[in-house]
């Protein structure tokens, strides 16, 4: 049986790069809806229309988990998918809660628009009594640029400095990475920021709640993934070397 991990786009390959470390023995699938990325500019409506779309045909490909490897999604549709299908569904959640236990000044929550609004955020916030500690910052367009396959620093680099000029830095000392497409950016975040600043995204809690919830296989073999995209065979150049790169990685895992 396989895990399946979705994604609007590439942002949840940083997930299953991740939960490769922690399961190496597992068949994985990745589906990206590049076609319709990105998904925190869209309606409620939209996304769950998209999402469950993608998760029927994923439902038909023999999983013991699967994994909704976007934060907008999870906000949207998590507990709607969970009532209708019966394979575990392991949403994104941001690293609010460690970054509000453990900061001593402020957070600043990265994310789209629609996962900043979403009420999932809003009560995870008031349950952990951090609204007077919690600042928020959309960072939309790095969702575009990595979906355009434009890493070039200077792009980026333009585009943080412009949005990070509306945050005092002296209230802050954590920054939650609430998107799986920033950690792709993670280094020009950090290189903008006060060094005393720690990034914090939740790939690592989402991939450790997923191996409560199956049995892992406990064979060893090669690392299998299978993909699908919803968009131009132009961007499989990109998911090809991407995985090339994990499996070699794999290796020394």
């Amino acid at each position: 049986m396989k895990i399946a991990f979705l994604d609007s786009g590439i942002g949840g390959l940083t997930v299953l790069e991740e939960a490769i470390k922690v399961l190496p023995n597992e068949e994985y699938i990745y589906f990206a809806d590049s076609k319709n990325a990105p998904y925190g500019t869209k309606s409620s409506k939209k996304i769950n229309t998209l999402v469950f779309d993608a998760v029927r045909f994923l439902a038909k490909q023999d999983l013991k988990a699967l994994v909704l490897a976007c934060n907008t999604a999870t906000s949207v549709s998590v507990k709607k998918l969970r009532k209708e299908f019966s394979f575990p569904i392991i949403g994104m959640e941001p690293a609010v809660k460690p970054a509000i236990e453990q900061s001593d000044k402020k957070v600043l929550i990265c994310a789209t628009p629609k996962t900043l609004k979403e009420k999932k955020l809003q009560k995870l916030i008031k349950r952990l009594n951090g609204k007077e500690k919690v600042e928020r910052l959309s960072l939309q367009e790095l969702v575009v640029i990595a979906e355009k396959f434009q890493f070039k620093k200077k792009k980026v680099n333009r585009y943080l400095k412009k949005q990070f000029e509306k945050v005092d830095w002296t209230k802050i000392d954590t920054i939650v990475l609430g998107c799986t497409h920033f950690p792709f950016f993670k280094e020009e975040i950090q290189n903008l920021i006060p060094k005393n600043i720690r990034i914090l995204d939740g790939n690592v809690g989402t991939v450790n709640y997923l191996k409560t919830q199956i049995i892992p296989n406990p064979t060893t073999h090669p690392l299998s993934i299978r993909y699908f995209i919803s968009k131009k065979p132009k961007e499989r150049a990109y998911f090809d070397r991407y995985f090339d790169y994990l499996k070699a990685q794999s290796t020394e895992y």
